[in-house]
């Protein structure tokens, strides 16, 4: 059972809202981007895949809803990505060794990402299908 905290309890790692933590917690995020970029091999190629399909959701859907749906599944991926890999990150910080549990976690973070790619690609096909449709 975890120990008790009384209700004043406040972690010093936690800041106060101001201008000074809107910043920090910007900065923190673009050193999460640079770490993706840098050593994660997955998650760049996703973002590349997102960059060149971006414009065509603008193309494909008819209304600002249909684009934002079709922008909405590559930010899923991107974003389901970025957990995926600081959870894998994690593991291994944790141990290095071979783990069963560690394992099972990176497991279903891949599972996780996987069901966002065969989300978006079944929703991207739908739209691709209907536009040639509507050529003929």
């Amino acid at each position: 059972m975890p120990p008790k905290m009384s209700e004043d309890y406040e972690s010093p790692y936690k800041s106060k809202l101001t201008y000074n933590r809107i910043w920090n917690a910007t900065k923190y995020s673009f050193q999460g981007f640079r770490s993706a970029f840098k050593f994660e091999a997955s998650f760049c190629q996703e973002f590349l895949i997102a960059c060149f399909m971006c414009p065509l959701a603008f193309v494909l859907g008819r209304t600002p809803i249909e684009v934002i749906v079709l922008l909405f599944t590559l930010f899923l991926v991107l974003i389901v990505e970025l957990l995926n890999s600081a959870l894998e990150t994690l593991g291994d910080r944790i141990i290095n060794d071979y783990d069963e549990m560690i394992k099972r976690a990176k497991d279903l973070g891949s599972a996780a990402i996987f069901l966002c790619l065969v989300f978006s690609f079944f929703t991207w096909l739908y739209f691709v299908i209907r536009y040639f449709a509507d050529w003929s």
